[in-house]
């Protein structure tokens, strides 16, 4: 039986995160506090979401945490919006990208294959979602915002094309 494990997720997670670090370098440091739309992150607080955004996944399955009811997802968040807003520059922030990419990706290689079909119980009564499906949703997160990043290229007259794959 072929299956999707966790080489395949550290591996694809490697890729988008590289195609999202291209991105970065590319936009000038200057533009870092560019808005593609009023009330929305700027580019720096985006590259820094995606950044630390893994951090809570990887804590949840590193504990093999098996429901989520209770979790304290507001506080969680609130810490992560917390440094979105700390001032860094386009070096330190590309710096955050790779290392956290590597430390989750090291993470996904570390877990058993069987620990990827695992359930995890959902929070107010919602149906349990295995563990693969949840740290998949990391790579799409990532996906959905670099989508945000490359209009915000088009926006800002970067516009290479080369970034249009996973």
């Amino acid at each position: 039986m072929t299956y999707y494990g966790v080489k395949h997720l550290a591996d694809a997670f490697r890729t988008v995160r590289k195609n999202t670090i291209a991105i970065a370098q590319d936009i000038p440091e200057d533009k870092y506090v560019f808005r593609g739309a009023p009330n929305t992150r700027t580019v720096s607080q985006l590259l820094i979401h995606l950044a630390v955004s893994p951090a809570w996944q990887q804590e949840l399955h590193s504990q093999r945490v098996a429901s989520l009811e209770g979790y304290d997802f507001p506080g969680r968040f609130a810490k992560d919006k917390a440094d979105e807003q700390v001032p860094r520059t386009k070096a330190e922030i590309i710096d955050m990208l790779q290392q956290s990419a590597e430390a989750f990706a090291s993470f996904l290689e570390d877990l058993s294959e069987g620990a990827l079909g695992e359930s995890v119980l959902m929070p107010g009564g919602q149906s349990t979602k295995s563990r693969l499906e949840m740290l998949l949703s990391v790579k799409e997160h990532e996906m959905h915002h670099r989508g945000q990043l490359m209009v915000i290229e088009r926006q800002l007259g970067i516009a290479r094309g080369r970034h249009d794959s996973v």
